[in-house]
């Protein structure tokens, strides 16, 4: 048996005497016929049926227990039990600020809810297995003010009549974390809470209870216990965020949605605690509605409810919102507020207009690039924004496309620029019809204003324009050669000014050959010397040449214009031989002389050329022959079977086959000379071949050999000279030199050296200090030392080492115990002090 519902009370309520609460519906296996009810609290009764009566004014807070008929007759224990407690209206006890809190009457702790571990037996008095208890919840409030450990229920097992046991529970908030917010009564089994409950921490516990006998052992199984936490209103709603921003656009019918608010409640969402609902407090500005939006109270959505947003008029709204629990009962519910901000978005509502309906600007001819007006324009919509940003359009006045008109970005002013060029004698004036519009297309239901459409004059300035030359580059062709003051042509320019009365005077800009010559007034040209095809001047047959014609205005202005001259070729080059020179056998062989011509005239005027030799002297055809290869070649070869090497002058005439045809005798210089088996000149005959006889050969080369044999004896007399310095003695008396620079120095250019008297490689230092000492002719210093007389009167002083050291009194005795080489300085530093 069991209740089918964990409590029978509403929430927190008022209850007067004598107020029905509920139904404590029950069930059990024989039905509900019989059964009883039983309160613990002296403040409610409970009717036969189950009817739950508040017997005074109060808050409540009870548990009902229930048995059956059966169970009454047995003895058997409560099976089902609802625990709540009461608090009365009149114990004083405030809640605390911002939370509704049920305060617990201190009164005794009420009679024990028992949990028992019942046993069941057949008729037969054989044991046979039930199916397990429904243990109903156990509800505890939170938020509870004590005084704590405060009793819940009571768990007792049958078999404590017969054996001590002992009781536990384990879990969470038992001996799991957190820890310690039950207990139990090892001995009577009697479960508390021992601190206030927060359900926003904990919504329920899952604890199981153990019986045990003294020694440890199992005496029933474990039971399972679930503690529900009943939720209080403690916890307002908290917005996601404190301040919210959306947008809508101006004109938006109503209904149109704008933004969502949303707020969370801690407490239980299932119970009027946690059902938040929303309302629009306060809204600013309150133009033109102070009702602009409203806001669905049960999901935050905003939405407006009235016409008439415009950007223009006000761009943002604050709305405060409430949200409020307890399904938005001011009275009894908590409450929170955040801002919404509400931008009203610009929609193209408003064409742009011009400020005027007509502009005027001027512009000088023959200028581009160049604002000439700039029209203005007022537009209402956000700056900035496609709906406010100007585009121009001429739709009349300009069919050749003079002018265009750009934005300023930054004005949204139109500059009406002049893109070609125009000319003051063919429009003196313009009249264009404008049209203004914007980026963005209107919104819907909205008209272009006739405002949007403008008159602009432009007015064309005249200003004096340069001559120009309407043929230029002009090309005429003619013959070269022509004779100076030859007419050419007239070169004349046109002043575009028809509407002054100017002349123009020419005159010659660039003229590279100074061939030409051109008339100030008429612009006529003629020859000023004779044109020449073949002149480093002209280029590709064509000779350029450059004129100024310039007017009399105010300020004065002039052009340019380029002549060019395509000159004919005549046949006035004569052609010339090449080469101009060659060498050839002194016997005839297949060795020949290819010759050909060079003309600067050009085709017709140049090959086939004819080559043939000149009748006088006769020598020349005598030895010489020309056999023609073609129009453009010819070979010139040996006529007699031998020619004497050497130069020779062979004059040769060319022929052009120009009309009429030009002639040129070329001298051509041959080589003739000895040639070996390849038909190469020999190097004597080369010599030969170059002028020298052969005495004049032999005289040559008996020059050079005296010339060698002179360098050879200079040679061999430095080398002499040399050994004889090397071997030179000392041939003063020592007994009348006594100086010490008695080195020999050789070179003194790169630093005086000392030098090395040579010794056999195979010599010891020692056999050499023995030669020296017994050396008569040695010097008395070094053995290994030659030194030369420098002569007296030396300005440089003493290099020995001996004086460079010597300082203060020494005694110099020790030179007697080196023998006789070293007498002559025992007595020149032993004696010295004696003198």
């Amino acid at each position: 048996p069991a209740f089918p519902h964990r409590c029978f009370l509403p929430q927190e309520t008022t209850l007067l005497s004598p107020t029905i609460l509920s139904g404590a519906a029950f069930s059990s296996c024989v039905g509900t016929k019989g059964t009883q009810y039983e309160t613990n609290s002296v403040d409610f009764k409970v009717g036969a049926d189950g009817t739950v009566f508040a017997t005074r004014e109060l808050r409540v807070a009870f548990t009902v227990t229930a048995r059956t008929a059966r169970q009454q007759r047995d003895g058997t224990p409560w099976y089902g039990c609802c625990g709540a407690q009461t608090s009365s209206l009149h114990s004083g006890h405030k809640p605390q600020k911002g939370k509704k809190i049920v305060a617990l009457d201190p009164s005794p702790p009420p009679k024990d809810t028992l949990l028992p571990w019942p046993r069941h037996q057949s008729a037969d008095g054989l044991r046979r297995r039930k199916r397990d208890w429904v243990i109903p919840p156990i509800n505890v409030p939170e938020n509870s003010r004590g005084p704590f450990p405060q009793q819940l229920v009571r768990i007792r097992s049958d078999k404590d009549n017969d054996i001590p046991i002992r009781y536990s529970i384990t879990g969470v908030g038992a001996d799991q974390p957190p820890m310690e917010v039950f207990s139990i009564d090892s001995m009577s089994g009697r479960m508390y809470v021992t601190r206030p409950m927060d359900r926003e921490e904990h919504a329920s516990y899952h604890l199981r209870a153990h019986a045990v006998d003294m020694n440890g052992n199992k005496v029933e199984n474990p039971i399972d216990l679930y503690i529900y936490v009943i939720d209080m209103n403690d916890n307002r709603p908290e917005f996601i965020n404190q301040v919210y921003n959306g947008s809508v656009d101006e004109g938006s019918k109503p209904g149109t949605y704008v933004m969502t608010v949303t707020a969370n409640d801690a407490d239980d969402s299932t119970t009027a605690n946690g059902m938040v609902r929303y309302r629009i407090v306060t809204q600013t500005p309150q133009s033109p509605s102070q009702n602009m939006f409203t806001i669905n109270s049960e999901t935050g959505d905003i939405v407006t409810v009235a016409a008439g947003l415009d950007r223009e008029k006000v761009q943002q709204y604050t709305v405060i919102v409430q949200a409020t629990d307890m399904e938005g009962n001011l009275n009894y519910g908590l409450s929170n507020t955040a801002t919404a901000i509400i931008t009203v978005t610009d929609v193209n509502d408003n064409p742009p207009e011009f400020t005027a309906s007509t502009f005027a600007g001027e512009v000088p001819e023959n200028r581009v690039e160049t604002v000439v007006a700039n029209l203005t324009v007022m537009d209402r919509d956000q700056p900035h924004s496609p709906n406010w940003n100007a585009v121009y359009r001429i739709i009349s006045g300009d069919p050749s496309g003079h002018f265009s008109i750009r934005t300023d970005p930054v004005t949204n002013e139109g500059m009406v620029t002049v893109v070609k060029a125009v000319d003051y004698e063919l429009n003196r004036a313009f009249m264009l019809t404008v049209m203004v519009s914007n980026q963005a297309p209107l919104a819907s239901g909205i008209q272009m204003s006739f405002q949007s459409t403008a008159g602009v004059t432009i007015s064309v300035m005249d200003i004096n324009e340069a001559p120009y030359f309407p043929s230029n580059h002009k090309l005429i062709r003619l013959e070269e050669g022509v004779p100076p003051g030859t007419v050419l042509t007239t070169f004349s320019a046109v002043d575009p000014d028809r509407f002054m009365q100017q002349a123009v005077r020419y005159s010659k800009l660039s003229d590279p050959a100074n061939w030409l010559h051109i008339n100030t007034t008429n612009g006529q040209i003629t020859t000023a010397a004779v044109l020449d095809r073949e002149s480093l001047y002209t280029k590709n047959n064509v000779y350029e040449a450059t004129f100024l014609a310039a007017d009399n205005g105010i300020p004065p202005a002039s052009g340019t214009g380029t002549l060019q001259i395509y000159l004919i070729d005549i046949n006035d080059n004569a052609p010339e031989l090449l080469p101009k020179e060659a060498q050839i056998c002194e016997k005839p062989n297949l060795n020949a002389i290819n010759i050909t011509a060079a003309d600067a005239d050009v085709d017709p005027n140049i090959g086939p050329y004819v080559f043939e030799l000149p009748f006088v002297p006769a020598a020349v055809r005598k030895n010489w022959t020309i056999t023609r290869l073609n129009g453009d070649y010819a070979q010139l070869s040996l006529r007699i079977l031998y020619l004497e090497a050497g130069m020779y002058d062979v004059p040769i005439i060319v022929t052009d086959s120009g009309n009429p045809p030009l002639s040129n005798t070329s001298i051509i210089k041959v080589k003739v000379c000895p040639c070996d088996d390849n038909g190469d000149c020999t190097t004597i005959g080369a010599v030969a071949a170059a002028g020298l006889g052969t005495g004049a050969i032999v005289a040559i080369l008996i020059c050079i050999l005296i010339l060698l044999t002179m360098v050879l004896l200079f040679v061999m007399w430095m080398k002499r000279r040399e050994k004889e310095r090397h071997t030179k003695q000392l041939l003063i008396d020592p007994e009348d030199d006594v100086r010490d620079n008695i080195l020999k120095y050789d070179e003194e250019g790169g630093g005086e050296e000392d030098q090395v008297r040579p010794w056999p490689a195979s010599a010891s230092p020692q056999e050499g200090l023995r030669a020296a000492d017994n050396d008569p002719t040695a010097p008395p210093y070094d053995s290994l030392l030659v030194f030369d007389y420098e002569g007296s009167g030396s300005t440089a002083g003493s290099v020995s080492s001996l004086n460079s050291s010597s300082s203060g009194d020494q005694d110099y005795d020790y030179l007697n115990d080196w023998g006789p080489r070293f007498k002559k300085l025992a007595d020149m530093y032993g004696g010295g002090e004696e003198d």
